[in-house]
């Protein structure tokens, strides 16, 4: 796992998309895996000005989002396909129906989850998977006390995590669903590169436990520690409890530029 905190958070969305814009010239057919939620805003801005300016092209990549609430209408503004659609796919040249996502007006929910594990499946797999974190430590919509080896599948969102997307139904917690569709921890894990955007001194203690605590289903980010490709993208309220911070930053300004993420 590499550590990188930033003092500018323009240089964090500036990096990532650095990181798309490299995998996409060696594959432009590759497969991104897209989070929602506030992390990724920032990455989505600079990519669609990249693309505007003609300078990245998404016309051949595919991508697969991480989860989806149960049980939001089609045209409900918050249903992850919208606000996907609204904060990237709208804005760059990819295909809107190269964009996938769990089915969560689905009447069969187990075979609604096997079919996504399979779609992901024969798309190759995920090439590059976009994370955030949340303050209790779970990636995708996998909660606390999630099986590490989890695939997709629906689960109950803890009061905490409603909480925290209350502000996305204009402060409303009974507006927030209470259930979700979501990509598995092991699901996760298959993607062959990971980059976690985690800013503000809210996600720093989900931030120590990522990078410095056990592995443990407590802590469900913790599992991306066994993950060969992970990068971490941090400000420095994010990395504010990070017992090694100094070290972090002395081995990203030693590294040879050209070796990137």
């Amino acid at each position: 796992m590499e550590i990188v905190i930033l003092d500018d958070p323009g240089a964090i969305a500036r990096l990532a998309a650095d990181t798309i814009a490299a995998l996409l010239h060696e594959k432009p057919a590759a497969v991104l895996g897209l989070a929602t939620g506030s992390s990724p805003l920032s990455l989505y801005d600079e990519v669609a000005a990249r693309c505007a300016r003609g300078e990245l092209s998404l016309a051949e990549a595919r991508g697969f989002t991480l989860d989806e609430y149960v049980g939001l209408g089609a045209e409900h503004p918050e249903r992850y396909r919208n606000v996907i659609d609204r904060e990237f796919t709208s804005r760059v040249d990819i295909a809107r129906d190269a964009v996938h996502g769990p089915d969560g007006l689905a009447e069969d929910v187990p075979a609604a989850c096997a079919a996504y594990e399979e779609a992901i499946a024969d798309a190759g797999g995920v090439d590059l998977q976009i994370l955030g974190i949340g303050t209790d430590g779970h990636i995708g919509f996998n909660e606390p006390g999630s099986s590490l080896a989890s695939r997709t599948r629906i689960k109950t969102l803890t009061r905490q995590t409603r909480l925290d997307n209350a502000r996305f139904f204009g402060g409303d917690l009974d507006a927030v669903p209470t259930h979700c569709l979501t990509q598995g921890l092991g699901t996760i894990m298959a993607a062959r590169h990971i980059v976690l955007i985690a800013t503000g001194e809210e996600k720093a203690r989900a931030v120590h436990e990522l990078a410095e605590g056990p592995v443990s289903a407590s802590w469900p980010a913790t599992v991306l520690q066994h993950h060969p490709h992970v990068s971490v993208l941090l400000d420095d309220g994010a990395a504010s409890h990070l017992r090694m911070a100094g070290y972090y930053r002395e081995t990203y300004a030693a590294k040879p530029g050209w070796q990137g993420l």
